[in-house]
């Protein structure tokens, strides 16, 4: 049975004989008829489904479709699903999701059985006998990748995930089949246990969603994120969506007329266009929220227009007319017509001032344009020499480079091994960035993640000139490792004879790629890290059964563990191969174990010699006493640097205002990162400024609203800002930087807050 949870079923016994051969084309059965009789506005019929596929494909095998539809009943027989539907309600509607993205017959085939191994006494061989062997493959692809559906133990999920990647890398097919499975399974994920919610919906966000998007099936993505945050943080979600209720009854008469107004200009100018608006998805603007200061009145782009029209051509002119009829928005123009982004995806983007002033988001396309920026690599489906299927030379000929190349540096961080985590880490990286293009000085076009700098260049190009990277130039300037690349920026590596990689080169990279090489150099660095955090959950645990670890032998644990030190047996214990209650029962034979050993408690940074727990640079001495700056409040999760005063290192986030004034004595800088020990295991403060409507109850409504994100206040400063308005600075413990994003966006859909900004100097 799938791991998802949402397939929980009451399974009655399905007879153990290999099911008859069905014929060609099998009428449905007196017991399947009448089942779907007492069903049928669960799902789509028999005569439905291949109607859906004719009207795509006249020529699609119904018979092939017959058989698959009616086994698949068959073998599913009277199995429920947790929402109490007949099982097979769920493979008949996951192929019908596939209808929408026109799939060739054997796609809709595999989606028809793909749960019948892995649910029934169906086999392979079977498959492969009634069906052929191409969808047997793919069905059993699929199955493989039910089986490796992420589970609780990390160690699994990632080892997992390195598995999914490099099978749906296999055939695409695999992963479309997976998507509309997890698509239809999230449909119904209010059937299902509030605790396998949570975790299925987090799995949905960090792998689904972005393998549907790197693909460029933006609408499978879409709908994949909003399922998944309406279930991880249903408070928020909603708020966001009665929000925009308000919205739409507020400016829909506003749209309208604008979308008109730009029909009306174009059509002057000799461009009929189909303008539409766009309304911003619930989590992108929870995404949004978490990024900017401003509250949800402030946003500009909730609404976007999307204006097609008929060629290329027609693409320019129509910016061109835009451009003249409105202000156009300085560094808000972008063109992915002549350089696409890595999934295929074109359009022209620009930003113009309209009447009253109101900004007016544009993205102008034609109606190819638009198929692919919706469906992706799902739009190349259709005829070529009299077959119906995947045309691969189309797509490359219609985005300049294979559609299925967006996985290629996913695929090649899988092939690499490494550590588990740092391979999840690395895989999600690439699948969440957007891109920037930069040039070699050859004339090289290099796609990266937005937020690149030189040294991702350098692994993009080749390993060995990342490693042996010392400099570079950016657009024939020298320029310092740490600058982020820009669109058409043209980049030159400068290299020396030995490798220079090091542990301050993970703040200058974004890629997975980058991040995966180094990783590889250091690996033994960061032992000691390891052994740091060991140590401490170990003392932890002691603690909470009154024992101490000072003066005695850890010859027990290390016999039975079969490790020769103190420091290995500490560095398992760290990377979570070995539970701390495993090792005080081998020291302390007889102990009594609570039921729950709890080594969750955190610890809080602090200023002092004890800092360099939580902070590590090369140019860090022992002797050196770590300040962690007020005026930034810097938080696991920042990129931070070091200032020197005598014996004492500042630690200030790198985004920390006060830095500017010591630009000029760049020799008191030390680059510096957070440990491990850091990142998993503490508490720090970070300050927020909160703009508010002063009314009463706001203050209790945003206190309540921090709580909720599990945010800790320990101090507030209110201020009035005006005679209606109150900015409040809320001084908050946190996990770490992602922790103070959430509870900022948390606080932005209240429609009393105005604006939360960190407070960085």
């Amino acid at each position: 049975m799938s791991s998802e949870g949402e397939h929980v079923k009451v399974r009655t016994e399905v007879q153990n004989e290999t099911p008859p051969v069905i014929p060609a084309a099998a009428p449905e059965t007196a017991q399947t008829a009448k089942v779907m009789a007492s069903n049928r506005p669960k799902f789509l019929r028999q005569v439905e489904l291949i109607e859906r596929v004719a009207a795509y494909d006249p020529t699609v095998d119904e018979a092939l479709l017959n058989r698959a539809y009616v086994y698949a009943m068959r073998m599913h027989g009277a199995q429920l699903r947790a929402s109490g539907d007949p099982y097979f309600a769920h493979p008949i509607e996951v192929a019908g999701i596939l209808t929408d993205y026109k799939l060739d017959a054997a796609a809709i085939a595999t989606a028809l059985l793909h749960d019948t191994i892995e649910d029934t006494p169906a086999t392979r061989e079977e498959i492969a006998h009634l069906f052929g062997d191409d969808i047997a493959g793919l069905v059993e692809g699929v199955t493989k990748l039910t089986r490796l559906e992420l589970q609780s133990e990390y160690t699994k999920q990632s080892e997992n995930l390195r598995k999914f990647i490099l099978a749906v890398s296999k055939d695409i097919r695999v992963l479309l089949v997976k998507l509309a499975d997890r698509l239809h399974n999230m449909r119904t994920l209010q059937y299902v246990a509030p605790e396998k919610r949570e975790r299925i919906s987090r799995e949905t966000l960090e792998v689904y969603a972005p393998l549907a998007r790197s693909i460029g099936c933006n609408r499978f993505a879409t709908e994949l994120e909003d399922l998944a945050f309406s279930h991880i943080n249903p408070l928020a979600h909603q708020a966001i969506i009665l929000r925009l209720k308000e919205l739409r009854e507020e400016k829909g008469d506003a749209i309208r007329d604008i979308a008109r107004d730009i029909a009306g200009k174009l059509e002057k100018g000799g461009i009929f266009a189909r303008v539409s608006g766009r309304e911003k998805s619930p989590y992108s603007i929870w995404k949004k929220l978490q990024r900017k200061s401003v509250g949800f009145n402030q946003l500009s782009d909730i609404y976007a227009f999307r204006v097609v029209v008929n060629s290329v051509e027609e693409c320019y002119r129509a910016l061109g007319i835009s451009h003249r009829a409105w202000p156009c928005v300085q560094e808000r123009f972008k063109d992915f017509i002549s350089t696409p982004k890595s999934n295929n995806y074109k359009s022209l983007h620009t930003t113009v001032v309209g009447h009253k002033g109101t900004r007016i988001e544009m993205q102008i396309r034609t109606e190819e344009m638009d198929r692919v920026a919706e469906e992706g690599v799902a739009a190349h489906w259709g005829y070529k020499n009299q077959a119906y299927g995947f045309d691969e030379e189309a797509a490359m000929a219609d985005g300049g480079r294979n559609p299925l190349n967006s996985l290629r540096n996913i695929i090649s961080i899988a092939e690499s091994g490494g550590d588990s985590e740092d391979w999840v880490e690395h895989a999600k990286m690439e699948m969440y960035l957007d891109q920037v293009f930069v040039f070699s000085p050859k004339g090289r076009l290099i796609s990266l993640p937005r937020g690149a700098m030189p040294l991702d260049f350098a692994f993009a190009v080749h390993t060995v000139v990342g490693e042996n990277a010392i400099g570079c130039l950016i657009n024939g300037e020298h320029r310092p490792l740490r600058t982020v690349l820009q669109n058409g920026d043209q980049v030159e590596i400068l290299t020396g004879l030995e490798s220079r990689v090091n542990q301050d080169w993970f703040s200058l990279t974004v890629t997975g790629k980058a991040r995966s090489a180094i990783r590889r150099h250091i690996r033994q660095r960061e032992r000691e890290d390891f052994i740091t955090v060991g140590r401490t959950a170990l003392d932890r645990a002691a603690a909470q059964v009154e024992k101490k670890l000072t003066d005695i032998s850890w010859r027990p644990a290390l016999d039975r563990f079969h490790v020769h030190s103190d420091d290995e047996l500490f560095e398992l214990v760290g990377r979570n191969k070995i539970l701390p209650a495993k090792v005080l029962e081998a020291i302390f034979p007889g102990l009594k174990m609570p039921m729950r050993l709890d080594t969750t408690t955190l610890t809080r940074i602090r200023d002092g010699e004890g800092g360099q727990a939580f902070v590590r640079g090369s140019a860090l001495h022992a002797d050196h006493r770590l300040i962690f700056s007020r005026c930034c409040w810097p938080v696991p999760g920042d990129r931070i640097v070091g200032i020197v005063e005598g014996d004492g290192v500042h630690v200030h986030s790198i985004e920390c205002e006060t830095l500017e004034a010591l630009d000029e004595e760049k020799d008191r800088w030390i680059d510096l990162q957070w440990t491990l020990n850091a990142e998993k295991n503490t508490l720090s403060v970070a300050r927020i400024r909160v703009t508010m409507v002063n009314k009463p109850g706001v203050l209790g409504q945003a206190c309540t609203l921090i709580g909720e994100a599990r945010g800790n206040i320990i101090d507030i400063h209110i201020a009035p800002k005006q005679l209606d308005y109150l900015e409040i600075d809320f001084d908050i413990e946190v996990m770490d930087a992602r922790h103070i994003n959430n509870i900022s966006a948390g606080l932005r859909t209240s429609p009393l807050i105005e604006s939360v900004e960190r407070v960085r100097g």
